[in-house]
């Protein structure tokens, strides 16, 4: 299968300390990474490289055959998209989810002007919400309607890569399994291509092609899905399996 990102020696120094240790990733196209570990471990740092919020000391990042430096291009920008853990966050509680969804639809020229709207309608009709959405605020919904919001306004420019960053781990458990649904529906209806964040192994186990273990800023293991979870390679990643709960019998 094509690799759409490849991550070479990535490296990520905080002063003195270390957040990322030469790291090497593969994503393939149009697959999920699921992407585990302890808090600390420098997976939201990784997102954030990838998606161009952070500079990286050392390494390097392809999208297909194209280096991505530190300054990107709009287009660029617009290939690798993020969705936060914390939607009340990232979602300007000032701005109305007409506002919220429009802009990047504008800034990025994605649509004119008096296609914005019917857009802007698309976009909650993909992310299961209603059109009337539109004319409120973000502090009128819940927290799981809320991250639709933000999955819709990171669909609004069409990336090619998704990140999303433990975006389920605020949410009721019955809220986060509709939602994890509709990643995997998304996934297929657009051909998209994620790295998903989690510490929760059973999420990652249900969205996940491929999973990936980082311990103390270094990547430990990057398996299949079905591999990791019946005989992983690393004695980090027994550890995360062996903690996870078991029903008793």
């Amino acid at each position: 299968m094509e690799l759409v990102l490849q991550i070479k020696d990535l490296t990520v120094h905080y002063g003195g300390f270390t957040a990322l240790d030469h790291i090497n990733l593969n994503l393939e196209q149009h697959t999920t990474l699921g992407l585990v570990g302890e808090s600390g471990s420098g997976k939201s740092t990784l997102a954030r490289v990838i998606a161009g919020l952070i500079a990286p000391n050392e390494g390097q990042i392809l999208l297909g055959t194209q280096e991505l430096k530190k300054k990107r291009s709009r287009e660029q920008h617009k290939t690798i998209q993020m969705i936060f853990q914390n939607p009340d966050a990232s979602l300007n509680p000032k701005h109305s989810i007409r506002q919220i969804l429009s802009e990047p639809l504008l800034f990025h020229k994605i649509v004119g002007r008096t296609d914005v709207e019917q857009r802007c309608k698309e976009l909650l009709n993909q992310v299961h919400l209603e059109q009337k959405a539109l004319d409120k605020f973000p502090h009128e919904f819940s927290g799981g309607q809320r991250q639709r919001i933000a999955i819709a306004r990171a669909l609004s420019v069409e990336p090619n890569i998704l990140i999303a960053d433990e975006p389920t781990s605020a949410l009721d458990v019955s809220v986060q399994l509709s939602v994890l649904e509709l990643f995997n529906t998304l996934k297929a209806e657009l051909n998209l291509t994620m790295l998903f964040i989690s510490h929760d192994l059973g999420v990652i186990n249900a969205i996940s092609d491929t999973v990936a273990v980082m311990r103390q800023g270094k990547l430990v293991e990057q398996s299949p899905r079905d591999q990791f979870f019946i005989r992983p390679k690393h004695e980090y990643s027994y550890e995360l399996l062996s903690a996870v709960p078991k029903m008793p019998k």
